[in-house]
């Protein structure tokens, strides 16, 4: 049986004003199982091209380096259309990858969408490498660097309450905290 990837980070972006330029702040949730051992905070460009390489840098500049064997990721984007490439963020921290939605997203409106912005269709390729949604354990999940049974056991052994993983309810909580105050919604 193989080993389950119990130990990791879960990232979110905090609430941000849309329409603008600028950066946009991004939370880690390191946690063991369902447990929080540490936060880690960053920043990455909004509608920007820099979040595979800020939350590869983040982690790896943190004390939790060693700790976290999986990335968490609430959705494929942070900071509006900042597209996370999955499969070269497996590559650069050598560990595996899981996007998390509540729901399957709409690709046509994002794909309309994408096509507006500078480097839109670069970040429309990164979204269909990252390969479909799957339905697992009430959420859809992309993965990188991890199977689906490997998947699984890791929603399994980071989720509580509900169907969100921990590492990224929490990552949401403290990001909106943070940055308006007041943590509120949910992630």
């Amino acid at each position: 049986m193989a080993r389950v990837l119990s130990n990791v980070v879960g990232f979110d972006d905090a609430p941000f004003q849309r329409g603008r330029r600028g950066d946009v702040t991004v939370v880690g949730a390191v946690c063991a199982r369902t447990r929080l051992d540490g936060v880690i905070t960053g920043r990455v460009r909004q509608d920007g091209a820099n979040a595979t390489r800020r939350l590869a840098e983040l982690l790896r500049a943190s004390p939790f380096d060693r700790h976290a064997r999986a990335v968490l990721l609430n959705g494929i984007a942070v900071g509006g259309f900042n597209v996370i490439d999955i499969h070269a963020l497996a590559r650069l921290l050598e560990r595996a990858v899981l996007v998390v939605a509540r729901r399957p997203p709409r690709l046509d409106r994002i794909r309309r969408a994408l096509a507006a912005l500078p480097g839109g269709a670069r970040k429309w390729r990164l979204i269909e490498r990252a390969g479909p949604m799957e339905p697992l354990r009430g959420v859809y999940v992309q993965r990188a660097g991890l199977t689906r049974e490997q998947a699984d056991a890791l929603l399994a052994a980071t989720t509580r309450h509900g169907n969100l993983p921990e590492p990224l309810r929490l990552a949401h909580l403290i990001a909106g905290g943070l940055v308006t105050g007041v943590s509120r919604g949910r992630a």
